[in-house]
C-alpha cells in the first residue's frame, strides 16, 4: 500500500476524526440540513420551519468561522454558543440545584430562606435539627440560661447623641447605606416606607437625599461622602448653605461623614455621564449627563483634628442632631490618629459606624471586595478597645455593619462591643432580592439593583414596603427571645462571655477568652501588651494621617 501524505495520514488516524471532524460536524450538518430544506420546501411547505431553523444555524456558523474573532468559535462554529451560553446559565444552575443550604457564596439558601418567610410573616421553624456541623470549626452559639426572662417588647432602642440638642432614639437594627443610583426608585421608595412602618431609620448613602427617600417618610440618616453630594458647589468642594438647606428636614435624624465603606475602601467612584440622568443630577447637584465622580480622599479635611473640626461643625450646621463618621479599618496608625484627636481635642463624634470589609451592597474591583479592609470583628474590636482604653466609650455610640441578616448576627455584634447593628443585603432580600449577582449590570431581574424602568416599574412598592417592615419587626421578636432564652432584659446585657466559638472539634471558647479587651482608662497609664497598639499607637499623630516614621523607614529599606 502506497504511503500516504501527512494530511491524509492524519485524516484517518485514530483521533482525526475527533480533531478533525466532529467539532464542525454541527456546522455541517445545518448546512447539509438547510440545503435539504430547501429542496424539500418545494415539495412540502410546512419544511419552510426547516429551512428557517437550519438556515439561521448555518448563517450562525458561517460567522463563527469565517468572521468571528474568537478562537473557540473559529474552531467550534455552533458549539461554541453551548459552552458559553452554559456558562451563562452555570451559576444559577448551581444556586438553584447544586448548591448545598449551608454554602454561603456569598450569602447560603438556608439564610435566604429565612429572610424570605420573615419578610412574609411565615412560619420560619424547622424540623428535624440544625443544617450545620455544630463539630465544625467555627460553629458559634449563645449559652442560655435555666431562669430565662419573660418576654418583653422587642422594640429595643438606643440614643445617640445624648449630649447634642437633638438627640435620637434608633433602632438596633436599621438599613444600611444604599444610595438611589445603586438601587431604583422603587426600592428606595419601599425601603423608605418600611422603615416609617417599623420605626426605624434608613442611611441614605453617599448620593444624597432624593425625593423618594422623603417620599415614605421614614427616618433618615445622611450619609455624605467625598462628593458632597447635596450640598457641594459646583468644584465638588462642601457647601455650608445647600448643607444646612437639607440637615434641617425634619426626616433627617443624623448626619455621617463617610470615610470609607467596606465594599471598596480607598476606593472612589465614577457614575458615568450617560447614567447620570435629570433625577439623579438634581438629587446629587450635580450637571446632568456630567461624569459624575466620587473622589478616593475628602477635601474638607486632611488631618485627625480636621476631621474631628468638621464633625463639629455639621453636627452645629444640622442644628444639633447626632453627627458621627462611618470607616472601614485600614492602617491602623490612621484610626489611632483619630483616637488621639479625640482625647486631646476633646471634639467627639456622637457615633462611629464600623463597616466590616465582608461588606458589600455595592459593585466594586476583585480585588478590593476580596482583598482590602479589616473584617468587621476585628474593626470592631479594634474601635471598642480604643475608645474604652481612652474612658471614651461612654460618650460615643458605635453601630456596626457587615453581613448581619439574623438576630443571632445582632447578638453576637452586640456582644463584641456594638451599640447597634445596620444590614443592606438582609433589606434587599426582603425587598425580593434572588442573589442573582447582577447588580452592576443594570439587570437586575427583581427591580431592585437597575435604573431600567421596565425593571424597577414591575416592583410593588406596597408589598414590599410591608416586606421589609416585617423582616425588620420579626428578627427584633428574635432577638428579644435569644436574649430572655440567655436570662437578660435588654440586648445591651450581651457581652463577649455569652457567645461560644468551636477552635477545634475538642476546644471551644467564649468570644471574651478569644479576643483581647481592654480596661476603661488603659490606654491613659500606658500602652497595653496588645500586638497592634504596641506597634503603632506611640507613634500615632492626631495631626497627620501619615504613616509613623518607623513605617516609612521600613518602607524604604524593605527591612522588616
Amino acid at each position: 500500500m502506497p504511503d500516504r501524505p501527512p494530511f491524509v495520514r492524519s485524516l484517518f488516524a485514530p483521533s482525526a476524526l475527533d480533531r478533525s471532524m466532529l467539532r464542525y460536524l454541527p456546522f455541517l450538518l445545518s448546512v447539509a440540513l438547510t440545503l435539504f430544506s430547501f429542496v424539500a420546501v418545494w415539495f412540502e411547505p410546512a419544511w419552510i420551519w426547516g429551512l428557517l431553523v437550519f438556515g439561521a444555524l448555518a448563517a450562525l456558523g458561517t460567522h463563527d468561522l469565517f468572521f468571528s474573532t474568537s478562537t473557540l468559535r473559529r474552531n467550534y462554529p455552533i458549539l461554541a454558543h453551548v459552552r458559553f451560553g452554559a456558562e451563562t446559565v452555570g451559576p444559577a444552575i448551581r444556586q438553584y440545584f447544586v448548591e448545598s443550604d449551608t454554602v454561603e457564596v456569598p450569602f447560603s439558601r438556608e439564610q435566604r430562606e429565612l429572610i424570605y418567610k420573615r419578610a412574609k410573616s411565615v412560619n420560619d421553624t424547622r424540623p428535624f435539627g440544625t443544617l450545620k456541623d455544630v463539630y465544625g470549626r467555627d460553629y458559634e452559639w449563645i449559652n442560655h440560661s435555666l431562669v430565662p426572662t419573660p418576654h418583653g417588647d422587642p422594640d429595643f432602642r438606643v440614643t445617640i447623641g445624648e449630649r447634642s440638642t437633638q438627640p435620637y432614639s434608633a433602632s438596633l437594627f436599621n438599613i444600611s447605606a444604599m444610595s438611589f443610583g445603586s438601587l431604583s426608585a422603587s426600592a428606595i421608595r419601599a425601603l423608605s416606607r418600611g422603615a416609617k412602618l417599623g420605626g426605624f431609620y434608613h442611611d441614605t448613602g453617599e448620593g444624597s437625599i432624593s425625593p423618594y427617600h422623603r417620599e415614605g417618610g421614614g427616618d433618615l440618616v445622611w450619609e455624605i461622602g467625598s462628593g458632597y453630594f447635596g450640598c457641594r458647589n459646583a468644584d465638588g468642594s462642601f457647601d455650608p448653605e445647600r448643607f444646612v438647606a437639607n440637615a434641617h428636614d425634619p426626616q433627617v435624624r443624623m448626619i455621617e461623614i463617610k470615610l470609607s465603606q467596606g465594599a471598596k475602601p480607598g476606593h472612589g467612584g465614577v457614575l458615568p455621564a450617560p447614567k447620570v440622568s435629570a433625577e439623579i443630577a438634581a438629587t446629587r447637584g450635580v450637571p446632568e449627563g456630567v461624569e459624575c465622580v466620587s473622589p478616593a480622599q475628602h477635601s474638607a479635611f486632611s488631618t485627625p483634628l480636621e476631621l474631628l473640626e468638621f464633625v463639629a461643625r455639621l453636627r452645629e450646621l444640622s442644628g444639633g442632631k447626632p453627627t458621627g463618621f462611618k470607616l472601614a479599618i485600614g492602617h491602623p496608625w490612621e484610626w489611632f490618629g483619630i483616637a488621639k484627636a479625640m482625647h486631646e481635642s476633646r471634639i467627639l463624634p456622637d457615633f462611629i459606624v464600623v463597616d466590616g470589609a465582608e461588606g458589600g451592597t455595592g459593585a466594586s474591583p476583585a480585588e478590593f471586595i476580596d482583598h482590602v479592609g479589616v473584617p468587621m470583628n476585628e474593626s470592631l474590636m479594634l474601635v471598642h478597645n480604643t475608645l474604652v482604653g481612652l474612658r471614651l466609650r461612654d460618650d460615643i455610640r458605635i453601630g456596626a455593619a457587615g453581613r448581619i441578616i439574623s438576630a443571632f448576627d445582632i447578638a453576637r455584634t452586640l456582644a463584641l462591643g456594638a451599640d447597634w447593628c445596620n444590614a443592606g443585603r438582609g433589606f434587599m432580600f426582603a425587598l425580593g432580592c434572588i442573589q442573582a449577582m447582577a447588580c452592576h449590570t443594570n439587570r437586575c431581574p427583581t427591580g431592585i439593583a437597575t435604573q431600567d424602568p421596565r425593571r424597577w416599574r414591575q416592583l410593588d412598592i406596597g408589598d414590599k414596603a410591608l416586606r421589609v417592615q416585617r423582616y425588620h419587626h420579626n428578627t427584633m421578636i428574635a432577638l428579644r427571645d435569644l436574649i430572655c432564652a440567655a436570662g437578660l432584659q435588654h440586648p445591651n446585657e450581651l457581652g463577649p462571655e455569652h457567645i461560644l466559638r468551636r477552635v477545634s472539634r475538642i476546644e471551644v471558647r467564649a468570644l471574651a477568652a478569644l479576643y483581647r479587651f481592654m480596661e476603661p482608662g488603659e490606654l491613659l497609664d500606658g500602652v497595653p501588651e496588645h500586638a497592634v497598639f504596641r506597634s503603632f499607637w506611640a507613634d500615632a499623630r492626631s495631626d497627620s494621617f501619615g504613616a509613623p516614621e518607623k513605617v516609612m523607614a521600613m518602607r524604604r529599606s524593605k527591612s522588616y
